[in-house]
């Protein structure tokens, strides 16, 4: 058993409260922000990057699947490192990361290495979330008061705002100094989160958790390989690259057989096996963020490309999402009400999707204003919903990694999206493209809405019984 993050194994001096240490909010929350402001940004910096560097869109493409490549490959593993050695050594390392990879960025002279520093954005991104969520999980632990719906509340608000803030922040950043300041920035936000993790963060004890349990190191290594090869396929799809997809099977099968033998494994299959509401959490993820993020590529692309804003009016334009997003799961975050959020959410994606396709190259201002906030609902509703149910249908010893393995969902939605919108926009980002485009997020939606439907288990998901808080 892993040992629990309780007041009793608190190695700092400080007293620990009677209810949720609201002192790790800050800490929390700023670095679970480092991923979707990275993944945001670079948005409205495609076209200028693309132009610095005299790169087509399907190479500035790799700026996106770079950072979700590292980051599905490393939220699952960081998150098990989570539960195996506490939060704090992960989270500050991982921040860390993100100031140099910033720099990096920042300097690079060629795409090639500013798709490097990127990997490394993606890779340092991956520890916040997950030791978020074991806090959150410890802390309830710690007090017996099993309702963190404000604290799930302000991870998902603040993730989904700074999602759909951040092509408006890239498109200042961009006015004000170029695509360089879309990775600078990364680096007063490292620091912050160095200065708030080491004041507050507490530390746990390790001693004996590593005779305990053993890393799988070849497990995630399988992993790794797994994911790579697929992304890499779907990313350039074709005969001349068959090797991919069978490579893809045979690491999944290998993978499968090991961990389904190992006593410690990387991913538990015998338990996620047979928890069947948890991988269709998963599954929705994937299809919501598919929608999500294709859209805010592929629209993002066009408003620039085919309507002919400048980057720093693009992201404006983009501001009713980042509103609507915003106002919606601050509203219904009280509320867990997970089939609700995931049906009517549901329902508004196929509805923004069918809008997109009245978008044209002479559409007014205000049908781009509309689509963008009728589309920002759902990205209010669909995250906080698959969050909260993540938390009800976890593993509480195993929440760090079945945290990690959402977000991977989440990227590999991400990844999907960024090589749907390297298909549709080959050469430059036009309106048959996006209304091609809009049909695929549309089919989405709409399988969305079909496994959601007939679920019953939703309506089962209630806080676990309250326990006693643990003596120190």
């Amino acid at each position: 058993m892993i040992p629990r993050l309780t007041a009793g194994t608190r190695k700092d001096t400080r007293p620990a409260p009677a209810g949720f240490d609201r002192r790790l909010i800050a800490p929390m929350v700023l670095g679970s922000v480092l991923n979707p402001i990275n993944s945001s940004m670079i948005a409205v910096a495609l076209v200028p990057i693309g132009i610095a560097f005299g790169a087509p869109p399907a190479e500035t493409a790799w700026l996106v699947t770079a950072l979700y490549l590292a980051t599905a490959v490393g939220q699952p593993v960081i998150g098990r490192l989570v539960d195996m050695y506490g939060p704090r050594r992960l989270y500050l390392a991982g921040t860390g990361l993100v100031g140099v990879a910033g720099l990096m960025g920042a300097l690079a002279p060629t795409l090639g290495v500013l798709i490097a520093a990127r990997v490394l954005l993606g890779f340092g991104t991956s520890a916040a979330y997950p030791a978020a969520m074991r806090l959150t999980r410890s802390e309830a632990e710690r007090t017996g008061q099993d309702s963190p719906a404000g604290v799930l509340t302000a991870l998902a608000v603040s993730a989904q705002t700074v999602a759909v803030v951040g092509p408006t922040l890239g498109g200042i950043l961009i006015g004000a100094g170029g695509w360089h300041l879309v990775f600078t920035v990364n680096v007063p936000l490292s620091a912050a989160c160095l200065v708030l993790g080491v004041k507050w963060l507490p530390r746990t004890p390790t001693a004996g958790q590593r005779q305990q349990q053993r890393m799988d190191l070849p497990g995630m290594a399988l992993f790794a390989v797994l994911l790579v090869s697929l992304m890499l396929f779907l990313m350039s799809p074709g005969p001349g690259r068959w090797y991919l997809p069978a490579l893809t099977v045979a690491t999944a099968a290998v993978f499968a057989a090991r961990e389904l033998r190992v006593p410690d494994p990387f991913v538990d299959l015998r338990v996620l096996g047979g928890n069947v509401p948890l991988v269709v959490t998963y599954v929705r993820q994937l299809l919501a963020y598919t929608t999500s993020y294709a859209f805010l590529y592929g629209y993002t692309q066009w408003l620039e490309q085919g309507r002919g804003l400048s980057a720093s009016t693009a992201g404006l334009a983009l501001l009713p999402l980042s509103a609507a997003a915003l106002v919606t799961a601050t509203v219904t975050g009280r509320r867990e009400a997970v089939r609700g959020k995931l049906v009517i959410g549901s329902v508004l994606q196929i509805a923004g999707c069918a809008a997109l396709l009245l978008v044209g190259a002479g559409s007014p201002v205000w049908l781009l204003l509309a689509v963008g906030a009728l589309l920002g609902v759902p990205q209010g509703l669909l995250g906080l919903a698959a969050q909260t149910a993540l938390y009800r249908q976890a593993d509480p010893e195993r929440i760090g990694s079945a945290a990690g393995l959402l977000r991977t969902f989440m990227y590999l939605g991400a990844l999907g999206a960024s090589a749907a919108t390297a298909a549709f926009y080959p050469h430059r980002a036009d309106t048959g493209g996006l209304h091609g485009l809009a049909l695929f997020m549309l089919a989405g939606s709409a399988l969305l809405l079909a496994i959601t439907l007939p679920d019953r288990s939703l309506a089962r998901l209630t806080p676990a019984p309250r326990q006693a808080p643990r003596k120190a």
